[in-house]
């Protein structure tokens, strides 16, 4: 009994824990197997108050155009800033939205409106238009010391949270949460759903930055991976059910100049041919800023 006596404890004392599945995947859509397409030009660079760093794109189809939630660095700090396009590709920055201390985020049309969680705070959690909203785990659990990295996606009138939880180990995987109104969250029981790769996996020391969607009869993720000597590129999985996942084949990496040494970031439109993925590069195999970051954006077909 004492097993599940730890778990009501844990249940009861910092946040709401259940048992869930996403609901089926749909049908229609690409299938995979995919193949990686990427412009050769970045589509979004350094500018003046982002002039460290332009990574962490979150983009949404809002009424006649396209949003892009990104984070910029300024030599000091993150911040989230917003650019538009009419056509994901070119786009004007509109200024600083948010900040200090507020990124790497996740872009939703909700209810009418553009919902925006993302990261801030010592221990790094989850925020929603300035609350905490969804907080690290408990003492010895795997994300006690950090939540970061939300990716939303509504299913059937219910949100899902994607996101990197860490230990106290500093191990970096993934787990997923839920939530009726984006502001009441209850995370998987059985997190995190992702673990590390194995020795030398291009995912050994990490995982972060996951993107979620729903097509040909599967969940699929791409997610970032870290390997030794900081090295970042995008993985993909799938899953049947949005909980158990396993990892295929196609790891997507920098083939040009300002992308060479990391990968990361995606966010997805999901379109009849294929899976539209704005991501982060950089030159410089750093784990926090100062990678040169830039915006590209490719397709999976």
């Amino acid at each position: 009994m004492k097993p599940l006596l730890l778990l009501a404890f844990i249940s009861c004392s910092c946040g709401k824990y259940a048992n869930f599945t996403l609901p089926p995947p749909d049908s229609a859509g690409p299938r995979g197997p995919f193949h990686w397409e990427a412009s050769p030009e970045p589509v979004l660079s350094r500018g003046d108050w982002d002039s460290g760093d332009v990574l962490n794109p979150s983009v949404v189809r809002f009424g006649d155009e396209y949003r892009n939630y990104y984070s910029g660095y300024d030599g000091k700090a993150w911040n989230t800033g917003l650019a538009t396009s009419s056509d994901g590709i070119h786009w004007t920055k509109r200024g600083k939205i948010l900040g200090p201390d507020a990124g790497n985020g996740s872009a939703l049309v909700f209810g009418g409106e553009v919902l925006y969680w993302y990261q801030t705070g010592s221990p790094v959690q989850i925020a929603l238009e300035g609350k905490i909203v969804l907080k690290t785990g408990p003492r010895g659990s795997w994300d006690e010391t950090g939540v970061a990295d939300p990716y939303v996606i509504e299913r059937n009138g219910e949100l899902y949270l994607f996101y990197l939880g860490m230990d106290r180990a500093r191990r970096q995987r993934l787990g997923v949460a839920r939530s009726h109104d984006g502001v009441v969250w209850e995370k998987l029981i059985s997190n995190p759903i992702m673990e590390l790769g194995g020795s030398a996996a291009f995912d050994e020391m990490g995982l972060g930055e996951p993107a979620v969607w729903s097509s040909g009869g599967l969940y699929r993720m791409l997610y970032t991976g870290r390997a030794r000597g900081e090295k970042r590129r995008i993985g993909l999985a799938k899953s049947p059910d949005g909980v158990q996942w396993s990892r295929e084949p196609l790891v997507i990496e920098g083939t040009q100049a300002w992308d060479r040494e990391v990968v990361c970031d995606p966010t997805i439109e999901l379109l009849p041919d294929g899976v539209r993925v704005w991501f982060g590069g950089g030159d410089v195999p750093r784990p926090d800023q100062g990678l040169h970051g830039q915006i590209g954006v490719g397709m999976l077909r």
